[in-house]
C-alpha cells in the first residue's frame, strides 16, 4: 500500500506506474491522477500538442513502419473493414463520391486547380455542401476543407 501525493489517497502499488529511482520502485502518483494530470496539460496546450503529434507522426521510421503495415495482409484487412464499414454509414456521402468521381474520369466534370476560398494549389478536393446534389462540387484545398466540415454541418438529406 502507497499513499498518492496527488488525491492523498491510500492505494495498492499496482495502481502506481513502476519507477526505479524511487525507493519502493513506484511514482508516488497513482496512475489515475498522472493520467489526469497529462490530460489537463494536453487540453490545455492543444496546439502544441497537435504540432508535436504531427511532428511525431512523421518521422521516418514512424512513417515507414506505417507504409509496412498498410502493406501487411492484416493492414488490409482492417482498411477493407474500415471501407466498408464507412460506406454503410455514409451511403449518400458514398453515392456523392462514386458519381463525383465517374464524372471527372468521363471528362464531364473539371478539376480546379486552386482552392475557391483562399486560391491554394495544394492539395485541392472536391467538396460537396449538399451530398443529395452530387455534381454541385466546389473545390477547397485540404486546410479550408477541414476548415469548413469543423464549423458547418453538410446536408445528407
Amino acid at each position: 500500500m502507497k499513499v498518492c501525493r496527488e488525491c492523498n489517497q491510500e492505494k495498492p502499488l499496482c495502481e502506481f506506474y513502476k519507477h526505479p529511482m524511487m525507493a519502493d520502485g513506484h511514482l508516488n502518483k497513482c496512475t489515475k491522477c498522472v493520467k489526469d494530470r497529462v490530460r489537463k496539460h494536453r487540453n490545455e496546450n492543444l496546439e502544441r500538442a497537435r504540432q508535436y503529434d504531427k511532428q511525431r507522426a512523421n518521422l521516418p521510421h514512424r512513417a515507414e513502419a506505417r507504409a509496412n503495415y498498410q502493406k501487411s495482409d492484416q493492414g488490409k484487412i482492417v482498411r477493407k473493414r474500415a471501407t466498408e464499414s464507412y460506406r454503410k454509414r455514409y451511403p449518400l456521402k458514398y453515392a456523392a463520391h462514386v458519381i463525383t468521381r465517374n464524372y471527372i474520369r468521363d471528362g464531364k466534370l473539371t478539376v480546379s486547380d486552386s482552392c475557391s476560398i483562399c486560391k491554394s494549389t495544394m492539395l485541392v478536393q472536391a467538396h460537396h455542401d449538399d451530398y443529395t446534389k452530387p455534381l454541385e462540387v466546389r473545390w477547397l484545398c485540404l486546410k479550408c476543407h477541414h476548415l469548413w466540415h469543423r464549423e458547418n454541418k453538410p446536408i445528407y438529406e
